[in-house]
């Protein structure tokens, strides 16, 4: 029996849990500074990627996740942003500012071993690729174990 009465609710709350306590044990047992953690890269991650591998990435996320990877999304800001690493990382930092202090490169890095764990390798790849090489090496090449 579902207890959330539907199985799509199960499933993306049992997803993404999982992926929140990877994002803990990296930064400490509290949820919800894994889930800013989690929403804030996400954005700063889509916001430097081609529209079509922004699209692409964020089918492959789930639900609930999905919704805060596509919070405040505006296209026609779309290519504003900066492709320069410090750019990439002072836009972490300033989001994650409010909460205790966060190294925003950790943060970063511990969301990619997140997707590289649990989404498609080749749509992890496509990502990799489409951002600027500096940003790129941020991204571990495996997972730890993996």
């Amino acid at each position: 029996m579902s207890t959330a009465g539907l199985e799509v609710f199960d499933k993306t709350l049992q997803t993404t849990n999982a992926w929140l306590q990877d994002i803990m044990h990296e930064h400490g047992p509290d949820r919800q500074v894994a889930w800013r953690i989690l929403g804030v890269v996400l954005r700063a991650l889509r916001d430097r990627l081609p529209i079509e591998t922004s699209v692409h990435l964020g089918a492959q996320l789930p639900l609930l996740v999905r919704g805060t990877y596509y919070e405040q999304w505006h296209l026609s800001s779309h290519s504003a942003h900066s492709r320069d690493v410090d750019a990439f990382l002072q836009e972490i930092a300033t989001h994650l500012s409010d909460l205790r202090p966060i190294n925003p490169e950790t943060a970063a890095q511990s969301v990619f071993r997140v997707l590289m764990r649990h989404v498609d390798r080749g749509q992890v790849d496509k990502v990799r690729n489409a951002l600027p090489s500096h940003v790129r090496d941020l991204w571990p090449e495996q997972v730890p174990g993996g």
